[in-house]
This record gives C-alpha cells, structure tokens and sequence, in this order.
C-alpha cells in the first residue's frame, strides 16, 4: 500500500471490462484532485474484473461524455484487476455489487485493502454506478453525474488520511 505519513494516498476505481465506469471515474478523481492541488499526494488507477478489453481505450462514448466535461481520459489503457491490487492501494472502490463480490472473493482469500461499493461515499440513493456500454449516450452522463457526486466525499477522507 502506499504510504499516507509520507504524504501518498493511492485509489483503485474498478468496473468490469475497465473501458467506461473506472477510466471515468479516475479522469473524473484526477481533474478533482489536480484543481485541488492534491495530484501529486495521489496514485489514481483503474481496471476491470474482466480480461476482455485489457490494453485497450476506453469506449468512445465514455471519452467523449468525458471530453465534453473537460476530462480527458484518451490516453487510459484498460488492465485486469489482480490480487496484488490489494496490497498496493489504499482504495479499492468498485462500480456494483456483482463486480464487488468478485473482489471480495479475491480479499477474502489473500486479504490487504478490503474494497467498497464507491458510491458510498456519494449523496445518490443509488448503491451501484449502472453499466452504460449496452445503452446509449444518456447512460454515460448519467454515470459522470454519480462519479461526479461521490468524488469530494471521497477526496474529503483522503484529506483526514493526509492530514
């Protein structure tokens, strides 16, 4: 894990294929942590539990909903979530429940960082980002706007582990 008394806090976002919710969701944790001058106390990553996209970009719709918000997230490659992922970050918040339990089952065997739904840390009433790769463009805002809003309760933690 990194080490938060030497001032680096580390967020692993994961979704399942790691082209739409997690690359957003760790475009969307950048930008938030850059404007708060906070990028370099951070090591932000992402993947997925699925092995089908690995080292490609993320879906063109999720770059451009992203784009039009002023995020970029073209130059992300899609990677494999592995059990050292749990060892190594501080944060592991995943998109669903389905997605959860497959990380779960991981912890529960090699134990390190236990993962959480991420939107936990957010206002929503909903517990789990939706996919939005079989929908259309509506379904890729609808999961900016839920990254969006779990973002600062996210950073606020962050913020007390740094202090």
């Amino acid at each position: 894990m990194s080490d938060a008394a030497s001032g680096e806090v580390s967020v692993l976002f994961v979704c399942l294929g790691n082209i739409c919710r997690s690359p957003s969701a760790e475009g969307v944790f950048r930008q938030l942590a850059a404007e708060q001058g906070l990028l370099d106390s951070l090591h932000i990553d992402s993947c997925g539990t699925g092995n089908w996209h690995i080292g490609k970009s993320p879906d063109e719709r999720a770059t451009a909903a992203a784009a039009r918000r002023g995020i970029d997230i073209s130059d992300l490659r899609a990677r494999q979530f592995r059990a050292e992922d749990l060892d190594h970050f501080d944060y592991v918040l995943v998109m669903d429940r389905s997605n959860l339990a497959d990380v779960r089952e991981v912890w529960h065997q090699n134990g390190g960082t236990e993962p959480r739904l991420f939107l936990d840390y957010g206002h929503s009433r909903l517990a789990e980002v939706p996919d939005p790769y079989y929908g259309g463009e509506d379904g890729f805002e609808h999961v900016l706007d839920l990254i969006h809003d779990a973002r600062s309760g996210l950073l606020d933690e962050i913020r007390g582990r740094l202090a």
